[in-house]
């Protein structure tokens, strides 16, 4: 599913525009991103966790000649799924 039928779907769903519907999911978007940029995180009970995970520097090797390269520490956004949501994809009870 693309962002388009995601937005379809929303709007059908809840009876809005597509508009409305794009404007609701930019705005979720756009605020997950900004609290995971303040370092907070974002739970969503049922649904999951959204956070900010820590890679620390390490060496690498670039594949093609073997060579030995650094690879800066850098943070990463992370997603953890929440047990019902799990349950509902695995379809376990």
């Amino acid at each position: 599913m693309n962002k388009a039928e995601l937005i379809d779907q929303i709007a059908k769903d809840s009876g809005i525009t597509k508009t409305q519907a794009n404007d609701a999911l930019d705005s979720f978007t756009n605020t997950v991103v900004k609290s995971l940029k303040k370092g907070d995180r974002v739970t969503l009970v049922g649904f999951g966790t959204f956070s900010v995970s820590e890679r620390s520097a390490r060496n690498g090797r670039n594949p093609q000649t073997g060579e030995v390269i650094k690879i800066k520490a850098r943070k990463v956004p992370k997603f953890k799924a929440g047990k019902e949501f799990s349950t509902k994809i695995s379809g376990k009870k």
